[in-house]
C-alpha cells in the first residue's frame, strides 16, 4: 500500500499532463508563431479555451503530482512520467478520431513493461523529508545553468527538430526540479501547517520553476514537432528526477547485478519512446504551415 498510492497518484498525473498537452497543443498552433521567444504568446494563448483547458488539466496534475511526491520517493514517482508520451499519443488518437495503429499500441507495451521492468529491478527506496539548503545550491545551481544553456541553444537555431529538442530537454529539467522542491514544499506543509508552507522558499522556488517549465513547453510545443520535444521532455524529466532523488534526498536504488534488468527497461522504454515518435499520428499533432494557410485565410 505504501508503494501502491503514490503510484496512482502518479499515473493520474501523467494522464492529466498528457491531456493537457494535446489541448495546448491544439492552442499553440492557433496563434501567430515566433522566430524568438515572445512574451505576447501567453496573453494570446488565454484567450483560447481549449489552453484554459489544458491548464485546468495541468492543475489537476500538480495536485496528483504533489500528492504522490507526499507519499512516496521521487525516485519512483517521477519516472511514471515516462508514461506521459504513450498517454499523449492515446488520447491524441481519441480527441482526433483517428486510430492509434497495431505498431503504436505495440509500443505502448513495450514503454509500460520497460518501464515496470526498470523500476521493479531498481526497487527505488527512501522518503527523506528535509534537504538541507547547502545541498540544493549546487543542484539548483547546475541546473539552472542547464536550462539557461539549453534555451540558448535553441535561440541560435531555426524553428525544427534540433531547437524543438533543445527546449523540451530544458522544460524536462525545469519540471523535475519543479518536482524536488514541491516535495520538500509538500512535507513542509504536511509536517510545520500552512504558515509555515506559505512561508518556506521551496514553495515560492517551485512555482517559479513550475512557470518557467511551462514558458518554455509553450515554446517548445511551437518550435518543432511532438516527435522532438516529447521524447527530450518525457526522458529527461525521469532522469533528472532520477539525478535529484539520489543526490537531495537520499533516495536508493539496487545495484551490482540487478542494474542488467535496469538497463534492460531503459532500453525497452527508449525502443518504445522511438517506435511512437515515427507513427504518423505523432506527425498530426503539429500542422505545417503550409497545411495552415488556408483554413487561415479569409
Amino acid at each position: 500500500m505504501h508503494t501502491l498510492l503514490p503510484v496512482v497518484f502518479a499515473v493520474c498525473a501523467a494522464f492529466s499532463n498528457a491531456v493537457a498537452t494535446v489541448l495546448q497543443r491544439k492552442a499553440a498552433l492557433t496563434v501567430p508563431r515566433s522566430e524568438g521567444f515572445r512574451a505576447g504568446l501567453m496573453l494570446d494563448l488565454l484567450r483560447r479555451p481549449v489552453w484554459l483547458a489544458g491548464i485546468i488539466a495541468v492543475i489537476g496534475a500538480a495536485v496528483c503530482q504533489a500528492l504522490a511526491l507526499a507519499t512516496g520517493p521521487l525516485t519512483i514517482v517521477q519516472p511514471l512520467f515516462v508514461l506521459e508520451l504513450p498517454l499523449t499519443l492515446v488520447v491524441a488518437s481519441l480527441l482526433m478520431h483517428r486510430r492509434l495503429p497495431g505498431t503504436g499500441w505495440l509500443a505502448v507495451t513495450v514503454v509500460v513493461a520497460g518501464l515496470a521492468i526498470a523500476l521493479a529491478a531498481a526497487s527505488p527506496t527512501g522518503n527523506r523529508t528535509h534537504v538541507e539548503l547547502d545541498r540544493w545550491i549546487p543542484a539548483l545551481t547546475v541546473c539552472a545553468g542547464a536550462v539557461v544553456g539549453l534555451a540558448l541553444a535553441a535561440v541560435r537555431r531555426p524553428e525544427g527538430r534540433a531547437r524543438a529538442a533543445c527546449l523540451g530537454a530544458a522544460t524536462a529539467i525545469s519540471y523535475a526540479v519543479t518536482a524536488a522542491l514541491m516535495k520538500a514544499a509538500t512535507h513542509i506543509l504536511d509536517d510545520q501547517g500552512i504558515l509555515a508552507f506559505l512561508t518556506a522558499w521551496q514553495t515560492y522556488a517551485f512555482a517559479a520553476t513550475g512557470v518557467c517549465a511551462l514558458f518554455l513547453l509553450e515554446n517548445a510545443m511551437q518550435a518543432g514537432p511532438l516527435v522532438a520535444s516529447q521524447p527530450a521532455l518525457t526522458l529527461g524529466d525521469a532522469l533528472v528526477s532520477l539525478a535529484l532523488g539520489i543526490l537531495l534526498y537520499e533516495e536508493t536504488v539496487r545495484s551490482g547485478w540487478w542494474l542488467l534488468p535496469q538497463l534492460f527497461g531503459v532500453a525497452l522504454i527508449a525502443a518504445g519512446v522511438l517506435a511512437l515518435a515515427r507513427i504518423p499520428l505523432t506527425q498530426s499533432l503539429v500542422a505545417p504551415d503550409e497545411e495552415r494557410r488556408p483554413a487561415e485565410a479569409p
